[in-house]
Formats: C-alpha cells, sequence, structure tokens
C-alpha cells in the first residue's frame, strides 16, 4: 500500500545559538577523501585494531582541517563512511561504533572525553574543531542499548545507526543526525524509529544536515529546506556514479539550484567503486567541484557563500514546472517510438532524425518536449529524448517523472540509456519541458567529458523550460529534467511499500 509522505512521528531538534558577530559571508569548505579501508573479515575484530584503523582515516582528515582552518573556513564538511568505510556486516561494524549522546548535553568531549564513557573519535574530532577554530562536520556509528521492554529492540540488544555530527569551533557537539533513509547495502545499520529533523544555527546562518540517499526523500531533504528555512545543508555523502542521470556532481548541484539553498556536498574517493564528485553548490551557481576518475587521492575545495541567501537580490524565483507544457500542444512526431533502460526504469524514447526539430514523447501522465537545432547531424551519433513517469524500484521505492535528451552509446536504438563518456554533435539551442506533476525538478546538463555546461550557456525558466541562451554550440551528452513525485512513495524510500 502506498501511503502519504507526510510522517507519522518524528523528532525535531533545532539548536539555537545568540548569534554574535554575525557574517554575511563565510567560507565553506569541503574534502573529497579516498578512505583507508579495512580488511573484510567474517568476525569482529577487536577495539584497539578498529581505532588504529580510524586514527589513520582521522590523521588524513586531520591535515584537510588544518589546511582550510589555515585559508580562512569556517567550517568542513567531511564524506560519509570517511572514518571507517563500508565493508561491514552488522556485527563487524560494532568495534567502530561509540555512543553519541544527544546535544542538548552541551558537551565538549575535547574537555571532558570522558562523560559518555570511552569515545576517543569523538574527542578526536572535537579538539580539531577546538584546536583550529572551525566547524568540523563527519559521519561515524552511534549505537544505542535496547531491551525486551522495546518490541523493536533487535535480537543483539542495540540499534546502531549511521550517523552524522557537527562540532563548531569550541569542540562542542551542535548536532546529531542519525540517517533516516538506509540504502539497500547497509545491513549494518537499522532505520531510526522516528523522522529526525536537525537544524542548527550559527553566526553565518542556519544549517540543516542529511546523508548520501537521503536527497532523494521529502523527509527530511525537502522539510528542512521548505519548512524549517535553512540556509545551507551539510551533506556527507558515499555516492558512486550511475551515468546517465545520477552522477554525483549534476544531481547535486542540480538540486541545490531546485530547491534553492546552498549545498556542501562531501563524497568519497573510490575509483574502483565510481565514486567521485564533491562541490559546494548554491541556488545561482557551482562555485566549485571535484570529479576525477584518474587518481586515487583526496581532495580540499573552499568557496566564499553568503550566509543568508534568502535574502539576497539575486535570489531566483521558484519555477512553475509545468507552466510552459500548458500553454503548447504536443509536437507531431513521426519517429517511431521505441523502449529503453535507464538505471532499471523502462523508458520511452523517440530518436532525433534531424538537424533541428520539435518532438514530444509521452509515458502515463508525463509529456516531454524538446525543440533544438544541432550545428550538424552527424551520421555516427545518435540522440534520443525519452521519458519515464513510474515508480523505481531497485535499490529503494521512490516515483519518478523524468525528460531527458541523451547521446546513445552507438547508433544502435538499444544503446540508448547505456553511459557515454563523450560526444562530437554540438547543439546550438534547446528548450525541454514537460508536463510535470510535481514541484520538484532536478535540471542538469552534462556536456562531453562528463563536464557540467557552465550557467552562462544555460537557463531555467520560470515556467519551466531548460534552454539556451548563449547560442555557443555545446557537445551534449545528457539534458535532464529529474522529476520526483513525493506523494506517490512509499513510506521510506529503503523499505517496500507497508
Amino acid at each position: 500500500m502506498i501511503i502519504s509522505y507526510f510522517p507519522k512521528r518524528m523528532a525535531i531538534f533545532a539548536l539555537f545559538v545568540v548569534s554574535v558577530g554575525a557574517l554575511d559571508t563565510f567560507i565553506a569548505a569541503v574534502y573529497e577523501h579516498a578512505v583507508i579501508l579495512p580488511n573484510r573479515t567474517e568476525t569482529p575484530v577487536p577495539r584497539k585494531e578498529a581505532l588504529l584503523l580510524m586514527n589513520k582515516n582521522i590523521d588524513v582528515l586531520e591535515k584537510a582541517v588544518k589546511l582550510a582552518a589555515r585559508k580562512g573556513a569556517h567550517i568542513i564538511v567531511t564524506p560519509e563512511d570517511g572514518i571507517y568505510g563500508w565493508v561491514f556486516t552488522r556485527e563487524t561494524v560494532y568495534p567502530y561504533l561509540e555512543d553519541i549522546p544527544h546535544p542538548e548535553v552541551n558537551w565538549i568531549p575535547c574537555k571532558d572525553p570522558q562523560r559518555f564513557g570511552y569515545t576517543p573519535v569523538q574527542e578526536r574530532l572535537s579538539c580539531l574543531a577546538k584546536d583550529n577554530s572551525i566547524y568540523v562536520v563527519a559521519n561515524i556509528g552511534d549505537k544505542k542499548p535496547c531491551n525486551s521492554s522495546d518490541p523493536k529492540c533487535p535480537p543483539d540488544g542495540r540499534y546502531q545507526y549511521n550517523t552524522d555530527v557537527v562540532f563548531d569551533s569550541e569542540g562542542r557537539l551542535v548536532a546529531r543526525y542519525h540517517k533516516y533513509n538506509l540504502f539497500a547495502p547497509e545491513n549494518q545499520f537499522d532505520f531510526p524509529k522516528d523522522l529526525e529533523l536537525m537544524t542548527f544555527d550559527t553566526p553565518f546562518g542556519k544549517f540543516g544536515i542529511f546523508t548520501c540517499f537521503d536527497i532523494f526523500s521529502h523527509d527530511p531533504a525537502v522539510v528542512v529546506v521548505d519548512e524549517f528555512q535553512v540556509d545551507s545543508v551539510l551533506y556527507p555523502t558515499a555516492w558512486y556514479n550511475t551515468l546517465p542521470l545520477l552522477s554525483a556532481v549534476p544531481f547535486h548541484s542540480a538540486w541545490a539550484r531546485a530547491m534553492r539553498v546552498n549545498l556542501l556536498a562531501a563524497n568519497t574517493h573510490n575509483t574502483r567503486m565510481h565514486m567521485t564528485g564533491s562541490g559546494i553548490y548554491t541556488p545561482e551557481a557551482v562555485k566549485v567541484y571535484y570529479y576525477d576518475m584518474e587518481t586515487e587521492s583526496g581532495q580540499l575545495m573552499l568557496s566564499e557563500l553568503k550566509s543568508h541567501p534568502r535574502r539576497e537580490p539575486t535570489y531566483p524565483a521558484a519555477v512553475d514546472w509545468s507552466a510552459y507544457t500548458k500553454s503548447v500542444k504536443p509536437f507531431s512526431s513521426e519517429p517511431l517510438e521505441f523502449p529503453g533502460m535507464i538505471y532499471f526504469d523502462e523508458f520511452t524514447f523517440i530518436e532525433l532524425k534531424r538537424n533541428t526539430g520539435n518532438y514530444t514523447v509521452c509515458q502515463k501522465e508525463l509529456c516531454c518536449h524538446l525543440t533544438y537545432k544541432m550545428s550538424e547531424k552527424r551520421t555516427d551519433e545518435m540522440y534520443a529524448l525519452g521519458a519515464f513517469d513510474g515508480l523505481h524500484t531497485v535499490e529503494g521505492q521512490y516515483y519518478l517523472q523524468i525528460c531527458v535528451l541523451l547521446k546513445c552509446q552507438t547508433i544502435d536504438p538499444r544503446t540508448c540509456g547505456e553511459p557515454v563518456g563523450s560526444a562530437f554533435t554540438s547543439f546550438e539551442e534547446f528548450s525541454l519541458s514537460g508536463t510535470f506533476g510535481t514541484s520538484y525538478v532536478f535540471p542538469q546538463l552534462i556536456l562531453s567529458g562528463s563536464q557540467l555546461a557552465p550557467e552562462r550557456h544555460y537557463e531555467v525558466s520560470r515556467d519551466g523550460r531548460l534552454k539556451s541562451r548563449s547560442g555557443a554550440p555545446l557537445p551534449v551528452l545528457v539534458m535532464t529534467l529529474y522529476g520526483r513525485v513525493f506523494e506517490k512513495d512509499p513510506p521510506r524510500l529503503g523499505q517496500g511499500p507497508e
């Protein structure tokens, strides 16, 4: 049964501090970390061995924190799984966990490390923040004991949570967030019983925080932005890129633009698992990003951001994603439709047969409209316009409406939707729109070499069109309007319908 996306229970945590010396701008830092992974084992390692590995990773993060602080950063975000990796079962991750208290306890682990038991990782992170006068965001594991009085208590007598922590510039724990939407392989962790909406105030704006797969969700991702009006989102992630629609940098930058909020996204770096892509994004622009499938090294990025983007005269207006399509009739499309798969979803495609044209393709209630002009129609490259309107059901369940223009892998239609790295066909003009039944649509434009298109070459109009504006020929790989229809979702993305 599909139920409404509004949760029955939730825990709301908002920490308020007096904004002494409030800042109009701040320096944000994110660090993409090449995690030192443990050996895969069938049995738990001793706590001492687990701590040794975690300290090796923190040694690397410490260098990034100190460098960011020297460059004037006020806050730094590090990746999900950045301290111990992800190669675990429920049993083998246990030695890496600590008991993480609620921030209400007003605790500086660096000054009082034994207050909540043996917490050397929290102590070290707290000291990194305090000694360098910088907010530090990290992802670690929390453990909470339970017993038979709790009917949902796991058989081993504890809950284990994928957890983000934030320490302020004095080393104080100011945020703890338990990841609400676990990705399918995360069997080492438990789903929190209640939704946590974690926000906190700083002298440089109000922040929200969530983790990786949460970005697909209404709860907490949309709620902390729309209802709690945060200025910036902290986003640790361990994201493996899945072309053509789910590459980290294009998706995250599109999310920041559509949600009209600053996003500080820190990814892990592991080319074998296609993990790379971190950045600092604002409602108006991509400030800085990093994508590297050639080396195995980490990367620090910094950028100056507006503390309160909503107050700025350049703050973008909301987009009505179906306004344009209400005023136009579907274009007549003589090419035959054909099916194609993208990340296990069956799209309806039509081929772009000419160097210029107007096409419409529909699936269920979604119709996608494209107007375009190529510099020339090459015979060795094939482009297709596709539509998908349905429930995605692999590695999570969530409802999508997607319009996409993409280059096929070859001139065989059966390869449309397969990953492609380069393109030689240039588009001088384009306009993509759709009859979306949602206001949450994330626009992406990816060029040859998996590079983001510079903002000066395209725009998103208030009536819901992703369109060219410079006239410069662009070697387009993928052009996407990626819509999420939250009211058609199951109750939690990582679990099936109840």
